[in-house]
């Protein structure tokens, strides 16, 4: 069994027992979470596509970290006109853990 969610503008295909990286989210670690923004659920051969959210479905996970992600390294420049820049990001992300799919 698998669903599609969609959570912080990402879509994301999940599985019971699945850990994954989203969009930070305000919860504290080890707390329970439900995301209800569900697109699809597929139990074997049955399938279940919303239009555009499938009625009832919601997702249970746990959240077990937050964090930031890797570095991402900007440079701008500019030839011949003496113009550089250095610039760095790192985006925050919730890392969750998929207990229940409820369809």
């Amino acid at each position: 069994m698998y669903a599609v969610v969609k959570t912080g503008g990402k879509q994301y295909k999940v599985v019971v027992g699945q850990k994954l990286n989203i969009e930070q989210i305000t919860a504290d670690v080890d707390s329970q979470i439900v995301l209800e923004e569900v697109l699809m659920v597929a139990n074997g051969e049955a399938v279940q596509i919303g239009a555009p959210l499938v009625a009832g479905a919601s997702i249970k996970a746990t959240v077990v970290s937050q964090g930031r992600g890797e570095k991402v390294r900007i440079f701008k420049m500019r030839r011949r006109k003496h113009y550089m820049r250095r610039a760095g990001h790192r985006q925050n992300f919730t890392e969750i853990r998929i207990d229940a799919i409820v369809a």
